[in-house]
């Protein structure tokens, strides 16, 4: 597994919608693990293929939600769910909710959101089968995130282009400055 470089905003891959995938493969696996290596990484807790410049319809999610074990000696860390899904689509929603999201695309922006409190989403696993997830909460918001990205749809997008433009600005700021503090040096 690898860690990707994760594309940043404005990148035109962020902005187009994602191809569907026409068989899950030993490439896609690759793929969905080295996303999932990427999001931990990142931190972060969704990530979709264009954020790591491959325009397919590829996600992949864990919110921490800890998953239910019988044998419960074994270590947390292995207890949550990682989620892979090929193809991903929202096929019921349900209510409303608002959350302040951010994204690993869109570095030091965060913006509130409206989102259905509840999604189902059918798709494929990392086995090709078909699968579908009842998300509540904020897998429901990581769901609807993630597959906005699929879509070509950001959360920068609501803002007026003076805005986006003074955050490209504050962005290229803030690169400029990281890139003139020298490791070990105070």
């Amino acid at each position: 597994m690898a860690v990707l470089p994760i594309t940043i905003y404005p990148a035109p891959i962020l902005k187009r919608k994602a191809k569907q995938v026409p068989a899950v493969t030993d490439e896609i696996r690759r793929l969905l693990d080295d996303m999932a290596e990427t999001m931990y990484a990142a931190p972060g807790i969704g990530l979709a293929a264009p954020q790591v410049n491959v325009g397919l319809r590829v996600i992949v999610v864990d919110v921490g939600e800890p998953v239910p074990l019988l044998d419960r000696t074994e270590p947390k860390e292995t207890r949550r769910k990682l989620y892979q899904l090929v193809n991903p689509e929202i096929v019921a929603r349900e209510g409303e909710v608002e959350n302040e999201e951010g994204c690993l695309s869109i570095p030091h922006f965060r913006q509130v959101m409206k989102r259905r409190a509840k999604v189902t989403v059918r798709a494929l696993d990392r086995t090709g089968k078909p699968i579908e997830i009842a998300g509540h909460e904020l897998l429901s918001v990581a769901l609807q995130h993630e597959i906005d990205h699929l879509e070509g749809k950001l959360i920068i997008d609501g803002l007026s282009q003076l805005k986006k433009e003074q955050y490209l600005r504050q962005l290229k700021q803030w690169e400029k400055e990281q890139a003139a503090h020298v490791p070990g040096e105070l």
